[in-house]
């Protein structure tokens, strides 16, 4: 059973603003907690919508827009509810990290978590067991954080389920980004959108740009985006993108497995040959990594092992082996309807 404690009432119609806190003593405090900013907005009859940001506590976009949806919305706009929480991984947010200072963890690397284990271990055990069975669509908005900058996209996770699998295909498209990818993040199982379509959930991923910073061409995507899948789930008014509109094959990608990933070989300096978003070989020369403090050195060269798009890109210049400097997503050929 959790130790975590709110005093948001889920069944209550209005807007409800508070927090979830989980128990936390650490040398400085003794009877503290991680607190955890909820936010619920219900009204009606239609369906449940979980509204995420800051998984990753140096990926901007989402938490803004989640803030100005809590702030903004009133409860008459909405038929059904929406359960945010928009700043997931708060010691993370608050640290501008990709993991928890607090232990190190990657919450999107935990679920379904554990109620008694670390700090961000109950966080995801809390979405896992007492927020996800609550919900009828999961959205779960990144960026590519302090380290990638990624071409703004609305992902989706594959299904096993058919039927859901179409329905996230829907959802995903209605979001109304520049790009449509499908990332499995290579079969990982403990990532918080896989458990939402575990849970069979309807569910949207995103990412947004990146690069340690706020894109304002981002933002202004996730703010339409957000409302947008709202409203194709019939919980705000406004534009929808019909379901029954097959998509395009042209207009969906994917990361192709390990082939999609340009991983460094050496300590050192990357520097990339192409920009985002263009066109690319298998064999190509992708970049190559320079050690600075030998100029006798020779560069070593990294190619790509899938044809595609440059899909993300390495942010800081340092690189250590195994650090991901290019991304590359290429059409996909899976089932779409």
């Amino acid at each position: 059973m959790s130790t975590a404690h709110t005093t948001i009432d889920f069944g209550r119609n209005g807007k409800q603003t508070g927090y979830v806190d989980f128990p936390h003593s650490p040398h400085d405090d003794a009877w503290g907690a991680t607190r955890v900013p909820l936010a619920v907005i219900q009204n009606g009859n239609g369906p449940t919508a979980i509204l995420l940001g800051g998984n990753h506590g140096d990926e901007y976009e989402g938490p803004i827009t989640l803030g100005e949806l809590i702030r903004d919305l009133d409860p008459s706009e909405v038929n059904g509810r929406i359960i945010f929480l928009p700043a997931l991984n708060t010691p993370a947010v608050l640290a501008g990290k990709r993991t928890s200072p607090v232990d190190g963890l990657n919450l999107n690397r935990t679920f379904p978590g554990d109620a008694h284990g670390t700090i961000t271990q109950q966080i995801s055990a809390y979405v896992s067991n007492v927020i996800m069975p609550l919900g009828d669509a999961y959205v779960d908005l990144h960026s590519g954080g302090s380290s990638l900058n990624i071409l703004p996209s609305a992902i989706i996770e594959p299904s096993s389920d058919p039927d859901l699998h179409r329905r996230n295909i829907a959802a995903v498209r209605a979001f109304g980004a520049p790009l449509t990818v499908v990332i499995d993040n290579l079969g990982e199982p403990r990532t918080s959108t896989a458990s939402a379509v575990r849970a069979g959930l309807v569910t949207v991923g995103t990412e947004m740009a990146g690069g340690g910073t706020v894109s304002l061409d981002a933002l202004d995507i996730c703010r339409k985006g957000v409302r947008n899948v709202l409203a194709h789930l019939g919980i705000l008014q406004g534009p929808k993108t019909p379901a029954e509109t097959p998509p395009k094959e042209d207009t969906i990608l994917r990361i192709p497995g390990h082939d999609g990933y340009v991983l460094a070989s050496r300590d050192g300096v990357f520097e990339p040959f192409h920009a985002l978003g263009a066109q690319v070989e298998a064999g190509q020369e992708a970049g190559r990594i320079h050690n600075l403090g030998d100029p006798t050195c020779e560069p070593v060269i990294l190619r790509y092992a899938s044809h595609g798009i440059v899909y993300g890109r390495r942010n800081p210049g340092r690189v250590v082996v195994g650090n991901c400097c290019v991304t590359v997503a290429a059409p996909y050929d899976g089932v779409l309807n």
